[in-house]
């Protein structure tokens, strides 16, 4: 744990969300880069990389399951569908099919021999020159797999988190492309998570350029009022969700009426329940916003209620019905 002195002088301690990556694993692990199996100690790159210095990659973040028939990947044909959607608008296409990605990831969680993980495959400009166009740089594509937990801590699940309305917002259309997962959005992602960091909450939400609720750093939001589950547009600036598009569902078939449209700053404060989602988070719920308590200020029914469907799916409880899991025996 590491403490951060603000320049008012209060400290606030910072604890990690997830532990490191072991130290036996890393010694033992394999990463795929570029068609080959490399040991996670000799996946480098030069320093000259063009994604080092101006953020050309784009990234998916993908968790496989334990099951009773073994580990399964999350809808891995979604997050792949995603990553080179990304590729297609930074003009970045990667040199591999989709079906050889795919592939690729059951292969390497095969040779890691991991009941669950997180799986992160990377399209990045490599190393040729240092100037803005990319395009003299190749495309160069790794995936790496990570034991990691809960997201924003082990008892978030059901305790809730605290989160801040943060000062910075989301990216206004025509500047970034919020719909591609690029590294370079993250820049304004670690912003607002450092903000809320500093401010003693566990994450921030954004805003977007017309001062609307957009997502978190890292994941999309849902606000619950009676049986209604309200959620920001696309064009609110968000990441289309791959989660977010689970809850929907799984909320349409419990019975809820989903609705995507902008949603005012002040009904976060006045809403039954909020709850945050994405791969990392899954779906976490919000106790209080800039220190307002949410509900009754800990998981409430309708995030309990979607969580035991989704939990139930992705650990093998429920029928597979729409084909989310790929099993990698």
């Amino acid at each position: 744990m590491s403490t951060k002195t603000l320049a008012e002088g209060a400290s606030v301690k910072i604890k990690p969300a997830h532990e490191p990556v072991s130290k036996s694993f890393l010694e033992h692990s394999k990463i795929w880069m570029n068609g080959k199996m490399v040991p996670w100690s000799e996946a480098t790159v030069h320093i000259a990389t063009h994604a080092l210095h101006y953020a050309t990659a784009i990234f998916e973040g993908i968790r496989c399951y334990a099951t009773p028939r073994g580990p399964a990947v999350y809808r891995l044909d979604r997050h792949i569908e995603r990553l080179y959607n990304s590729s297609k608008i930074y003009r970045m296409e990667p040199p591999y099919p989709v079906e050889e990605l795919n592939e690729a990831i059951l292969e390497l969680i095969r040779i890691n021999d991991l009941p669950s993980c997180y799986i992160r495959p990377i399209v990045y400009r490599g190393y040729a020159s240092l100037g803005v166009n990319p395009f003299p740089c190749p495309v160069d594509v790794a995936i790496l797999l990570m034991d990691w937990g809960k997201y924003l801590g082990d008892d978030a699940l059901d305790n809730g988190v605290d989160v801040c309305v943060s000062s910075w917002s989301r990216m206004a259309p025509n500047t970034l492309p919020a719909l591609a997962k690029s590294a370079a959005n993250y820049m304004n992602s670690g912003l607002i998570k450092m903000e809320a960091i500093l401010g003693g909450f566990h994450e921030g939400i954004a805003l977007n350029h017309d001062g609307y609720v957009s997502e978190g750093s890292g994941e999309n939001i849902f606000i619950v009022r009676g049986r209604d589950l309200i959620t920001p547009p696309l064009e609110a600036a968000i990441l289309p969700g791959i989660t977010r598009d689970s809850v929907m569902t799984i909320a349409r078939d419990l019975g809820y009426t989903v609705v995507e449209t902008n949603i005012p700053r002040e009904m976060l404060y006045c809403a039954d329940e909020v709850f945050l989602t994405g791969t990392a988070a899954e779906i976490t719920p919000i106790r209080s916003i800039d220190r307002i308590k949410i509900g009754c200020g800990k998981a409430g029914p309708v995030a309990r209620e979607i969580q035991r469907e989704f939990f139930a799916l992705i650990e093998g409880d429920r029928e597979d019905r729409r084909g989310w899991l790929t099993h990698v025996r």
